[in-house]
């Protein structure tokens, strides 16, 4: 079996409808946090194909996250700003992309599940389970929704700003990207807070 029993022990507790709910780009350099909450539908089989997004690639994922939209009961998506990241810290920053993402979905779960370890500032009942992504099929969707959309604003953003090689590496310190630093100098969409004071000057 792929999954555990967690969502369905879960469902015979509080109800139907659970929302997954994973995060994504605590590490870059630049560029938002991204948090989503997915309901799939639990009359349903898991989809094959669906796995931690981290475990597939930038293709499988776009294929993957058509059938998720497809399938899905509801989803919410939130981000967390850079100036958010600086203004708090990566781990506020997410808990408020978690929140905000929980409030934009079009409904009322009955339980929320979230990847990693319980959140004690979320203000959301919820069941936290380390390793989630890869062991709760409703993180796992939400996980690769996050993913394809934190991508896709990256690369946007590198057109506005080329010379970063966000297009290939979203915001995370690969050499192109530490190289474009120190040609280029920062841009107001990487975290300051995550930069050494040497690239910042």
């Amino acid at each position: 079996m792929r999954w555990s029993t967690i969502e369905r022990d879960l469902r015979a507790q509080h109800g139907p409808l659970i929302a997954g709910v994973d995060e994504v780009g605590r590490g870059p350099l630049a560029g938002p946090v991204v948090a989503c909450a997915v309901v799939m539908p639990p009359e349903k089989r898991a989809m094959p194909g669906i796995n931690d997004s981290k475990q597939l690639s930038a293709k499988k994922r776009e294929v993957m996250v058509v059938r998720i939209r497809e399938r899905a009961i509801a989803i919410g998506i939130g981000a967390a700003s850079v100036r958010e990241i600086d203004r708090y810290n990566i781990y506020q920053a997410s808990v408020l992309a978690i929140r905000r993402a929980l409030r934009r979905l079009p409904l009322t779960p009955d339980h929320v599940v979230v990847d990693g370890r319980f959140i004690r500032t979320l203000d959301t009942v919820h069941t936290a389970v380390v390793h989630g992504d890869a062991r709760c099929y409703s993180i796992a969707c939400a996980s690769i929704v996050a993913k394809i959309t934190r991508d896709r604003v990256m690369r946007a953003l590198a057109r506005r700003h080329p010379g970063y090689r966000w297009e290939h590496n979203v915001g995370y310190a690969t050499a192109g990207h530490l190289q474009g630093i120190a040609d280029i100098g920062i841009t107001p969409h990487h975290r300051r807070s995550f930069l050494p004071v040497r690239q910042l000057s």
